[in-house]
């Protein structure tokens, strides 16, 4: 399953001239508020129509300008959630969930398995005026996943949520993928989120793909920290449970060595992506003794980026992961900190908060 998608629309500030491909997995479009991002997934939907190119599902087209083909929105068989939920106010929970499976009437999944999938179950009765905000986009996700799509279109399905909200929805859309496989395009311009949920990134910048690829490439490219955010950018590396918390902390298994972080509450063995930000690093070049700060791990230099402040943006290979180490102009030249050079990276156990920490995504089910 994948979708294609090379688009053209004159835009109020910009042209929307965007091409991608997203794979199975979650697709996640980031990029700052007004850069194209709702434009694009409203083409996609045939919520608005492009001035020029073509969009393929799974190889089905569901808009061609050159060949006329523009495929009704009921037709496309995408499920979209949007910012609001836009629930249905004079029905229940259960009674909205009902409707969208109703209007599938292809009948793979029913409600209350939805229910349990999304922890929903136990608010079927109620009236959708009484949700909390994270109650209710939990229910529009159910709805959309309940009118079977192929693939599921959500635009910044949280940007309405405070943060413990967000907090409490995220591990049920990391659920969703794991359990139904479905591919996820997600927009958003929250780095936690992308951090959290991408197996696949497009970047977007005034309607333009600037980069795309796995959150390890994209993420840990020096050259996309200021559009990613200097004090978002960071790694999402991948870690496995080696053993069971104690003292309150788990430890972690990466291709570098080992992580002691907050306890993880997950099994041993369980596949884990962890996301360490570059202000959270520090560097040595020797071992260091007599440190608070449990991680320390051998590295090597890959590239330095001098921004014009003050501030040094340093690339890291550890095994087979890469790293970002945020320092200062100082210490690097101090510390002679150059393309090549080994040395410690650092980092402190409760700098990793648990939403940082998240069971591990599936591209391909």
């Amino acid at each position: 399953m994948s979708l294609s998608v090379e688009i053209q629309r004159t835009l109020g500030g910009f042209d929307l001239q965007t091409a991608f491909h997203a794979p199975e997995g979650v697709t996640v479009l980031f990029g700052r508020s007004g850069s194209g991002k709702t434009s694009i997934v409203k083409s996609i939907a045939g919520l608005v129509t492009p001035e020029k190119g073509r969009i393929t599902l799974n190889g089905r087209v569901l808009y061609d300008a050159t060949e006329k083909i523009d495929v009704p929105v009921h037709k496309r068989r995408l499920g979209y959630v949007f910012q609001d939920s836009r629930l249905f106010p004079h029905l229940s929970v259960r009674d909205n969930l009902c409707y969208a499976a109703k209007v599938s009437r292809r009948g793979a999944r029913n409600p209350d398995e939805v229910g349990a999938l999304l922890g929903i179950g136990h608010l079927f009765e109620r009236r959708t005026h009484s949700l909390s905000g994270g109650e209710a986009q939990r229910v529009a996700i159910g709805r959309a996943l309940l009118s079977e799509p192929e693939m599921l279109l959500m635009d910044e399905p949280l940007a309405s949520l405070d943060g413990p909200r967000k907090a409490e929805i995220l591990p049920y859309l990391e659920t969703l993928q794991r359990e139904t496989g479905l591919p996820i395009l997600y927009v958003t311009h929250n780095m936690a989120e992308v951090a959290r949920l991408a197996t696949h990134i497009v970047l977007i910048d005034e309607g333009r793909v600037i980069r795309s690829g796995a959150p390890e490439e994209v993420l840990t490219d020096p050259d996309m920290v200021r559009m990613l955010g200097i004090r978002d950018a960071g790694a999402v590396l991948s870690a496995t449970v080696a053993a069971e918390p104690q003292d309150g902390l788990s430890t972690l298994d990466i291709s570098g060595g080992r992580l002691y972080l907050p306890a993880v509450d997950a099994p041993l063995g369980a596949k884990l992506r962890v996301r360490i930000l570059a202000q959270d690093v520090i560097l040595s070049t020797t071992r260091p003794d007599g440190l608070s700060a449990l991680n320390i791990l051998p590295v090597r230099v890959l590239t330095v980026r001098r921004g014009e402040g003050p501030g040094v943006i340093v690339q890291l290979q550890a095994g087979e992961d890469r790293l970002l180490a945020r320092i200062t102009r100082r210490s690097a030249d101090a510390l002679n900190i150059i393309e090549g050079a080994k040395c410690y990276a650092v980092m402190k156990s409760v700098a990793v908060s648990q939403t940082d920490i998240a069971v591990g995504l599936q591209s391909g089910l």
